[in-house]
């Protein structure tokens, strides 16, 4: 196998592992759609976990409404949304949980007063909560969602902000939810809401502005990979290793090759910069395995040229 077989070879191949996480990443609480007719003027791409949070706050009223949508650990499990009145974590959580029933499929929204982590027992909340509802999110991958209107407690809304906590579960026996992983995601799944719509380290949507904007940076990021990665390396590659053999093509075979690779280089380095400007926009989530594919790939990309 020669050189220029390998390339093309290792070019698709990082071409497809770099664009895969891209894809996935792509989705953005913004894009979203759901039942009903109320209007949700901010949204969070929440950190962990593929959750997504959609709410707006009434302050003469201190109502606080949620639309919370995430995908359960495993087919029929569970995800859950939650208020902490005193603390950061989950214990002490008021907590809703929203699962399928596995013989009628319907989603319904249990309430969960999370005394500690070993009594997960359905009961009320310490605040009124109303307008509860429970759905399956068409054409999203199996994600539920929850619905539900909260009366923040006067000292909260008086601070502004309430921390919530998110997760999911890989499913309910004996209407009991059954224990999540431990992993770095589940742990990680808990944070500041801030009622008038900034929180910090989370990507905020709302009015179409800063999520339409990075929207926007995600799609050119994207598009710029395929042209260099997907699109020119490989035509450059293999117009060095067909097109040479013809004596009638020399030496127009090589300034080709050459203008191929070049663009190409020149647009990945654009494309690079354009994820690194979107990871010091993004500090609350990290994409370790995309980041690492696309520093390797870069890095080989600037041995080679020199």
């Amino acid at each position: 196998m020669d050189s220029s077989y390998l390339r093309i070879s290792l070019s698709f191949v990082f071409w497809a592992l770099l664009l895969s996480p891209a894809v996935s990443q792509s989705s953005s609480c913004s894009s979203q759609t759901f039942s009903g007719v109320r209007s949700y003027p901010h949204c969070l791409d929440l950190p962990d976990l593929k959750a997504f949070l959609h709410y707006s706050y009434d302050a003469s009223n201190t109502t606080l409404a949620v639309v919370f949508s995430a995908p359960p650990s495993k087919p029929g499990g569970w995800i859950a949304w939650a208020i902490n009145p005193k603390s950061t974590g989950m214990a002490g959580s008021q907590a809703l949980v929203a699962s399928k029933d596995p013989k009628t499929g319907v989603a319904s929204v249990t309430t969960l007063n999370i005394v500690s982590y070993s009594s997960l027992v359905p009961s009320k909340l310490s605040f009124d909560v109303w307008d509860v509802k429970a759905e399956e999110a068409a054409n999203d991958g199996g994600a539920l969602r929850i619905f539900a209107k909260v009366k923040v407690p006067a000292d909260l809304a008086a601070q502004g902000k309430v921390n919530q906590v998110w997760q999911v579960g890989p499913g309910v026996s004996n209407g009991r939810i059954q224990p999540h992983d431990f992993s770095g995601p589940n742990l990680n799944s808990l944070g500041p809401l801030d009622l008038t719509g900034t929180t910090p380290g989370v990507p905020v949507s709302g009015g179409g502005g800063a999520g339409n904007s990075r929207i926007h940076k995600r799609n050119i990021h994207g598009i710029l990979n395929a042209v260099s990665w997907g699109l020119l390396f490989p035509i450059g590659a293999m117009i060095a290793r067909y097109m040479r053999i013809f004596e009638s093509a020399d030496p127009a075979w090589f300034y080709l090759h050459v203008s191929c690779q070049f663009s190409a280089y020149a647009i990945g380095v654009a494309g690079w910069a354009t994820g690194l400007k979107l990871g010091s926009e993004s500090k609350g989530i990290q994409y370790t395995t995309h980041r690492n594919i696309g520093i390797s790939l870069f890095s080989l990309a600037t041995l080679q040229v020199n």
